[in-house]
């Protein structure tokens, strides 16, 4: 079967939400941008989740290393929200859709 989400480029939303009664969330949600930062891939912070761009099973496994880093970093439970945009036949930028706004 053909695989459409890896043929062209996807973009991923993710949403942490950490929970820590030893660590100040904010400083494990700047982790968790920290390691999307440190994939490389592109991607735009917002104030209420991150969107990425770049293929499925690149960015599901980013998502993963998002949840673990949380872990890692102090939290003690992760509410983890994902949204995912792909198209059949054409990449899904980031740019395509928020490009006349920058």
């Amino acid at each position: 079967m053909r695989d459409y989400l890896n043929e062209n480029k996807v973009n991923v939303a993710v949403q942490v939400l950490p929970v820590s009664n030893t660590k100040e969330v904010y400083d494990i949600v700047d982790a968790a941008i920290a390691e999307i930062h440190k994939s490389g891939i592109k991607y735009v912070v917002s104030p209420f989740e991150t969107v990425m761009e770049g293929s499925y099973d690149e960015l599901m496994d980013v998502v993963k290393r998002v949840q673990n880093i949380c872990y890692a970093s102090g939290a003690e439970k992760v509410m983890c929200y994902v949204k995912i945009q792909s198209n059949a036949n054409n990449s899904v930028t980031i740019d395509d859709k928020i490009g006349k706004y920058q």
